[in-house]
């Protein structure tokens, strides 16, 4: 199944489960057909970001990087580096906690626990 395929499904359900969420940023490779069929059959906005024709090498767009980023985020805890869990209820829970970690973090301004550092050695000379 290709990931246009896949679209549908996941709009659909965001839609059931999310009916204040109105508008979705997705990448170009989504334009067409797909805006369309969400727009007429899910009253959702669909908004595709594509890079500028002009634009030479790398070029940060606009919304395009929030998902991964936020992947990136969640992968930072261990467990979720593999795939350890057996039922997708299991991973979905430890996703849920790490981006509830992540989110009380930004909130209170901590960065993440650093492991216990080893006492310096003039520490242990007293």
């Amino acid at each position: 199944m290709t990931d246009r395929d896949a679209a549908k499904e996941v709009l659909f359900r965001l839609r059931l489960m999310h009916p204040e969420i109105t508008i979705v940023w997705a990448d170009s490779g989504y334009a067409g057909q797909l805006v369309t069929w969400a727009t007429k059959h899910l009253n959702l906005t669909l908004k595709t970001i594509s890079r500028l024709k002009d634009a030479v090498g790398f070029v940060i767009l606009p919304r395009r990087w929030v998902v991964e980023r936020s992947l990136a985020w969640i992968m930072h805890a261990r467990r979720h580096a593999r795939d350890y869990e057996r039922l997708i209820q299991h991973s979905e829970s430890l996703i849920t906690w790490a981006a509830i970690t992540l989110m009380t973090r930004r909130i209170t301004r901590r960065s993440a626990r650093r492991s216990a550092q080893p006492a310096s050695r003039e520490a242990n000379r007293d």
